[in-house]
């Protein structure tokens, strides 16, 4: 996005600039379940994960591989490092994924 140039308070809050980003990570891992009973529970210790730490996470992915952004739950709230260090070891923690990567935070607006 344009550089702030001398937004109200008011704007920078409707747009998500300045202090009213918002930042969230995105990950991508390899998966390799034996049938849907594993994928559900799979995908429901990462929902319970996301619960716990009032986070979201977008994304999708087929039966070998998922990615996925994760983003505060809560309005004008960023998912922190603390969570993308928890994020990540559960994904390390997980005999049936492999070669996961957990990037860095960024603006979940604008992709800075």
């Amino acid at each position: 996005m344009q550089n702030e140039k001398n937004r109200s308070r008011r704007l920078r809050k409707k747009l998500y600039l300045g202090e009213f980003a918002v930042m969230g990570f995105e990950f991508t891992c390899r998966i390799d379940l034996k049938g849907e009973s594993e994928f559900d529970a799979l995908f429901d210790e990462l929902a319970d994960l996301m619960g716990e730490r009032n986070l979201l996470v977008i994304g999708g992915g087929s039966e070998e591989s998922f990615e996925g952004y994760v983003v505060s739950s809560e309005r004008y709230q960023s998912a922190t490092d603390e969570d993308r260090k928890a994020v990540e070891q559960w994904l390390a923690n997980q005999s049936c994924i492999s070669d996961a990567t957990v990037n860095e935070l960024s603006d979940a607006h604008y992709g800075m």
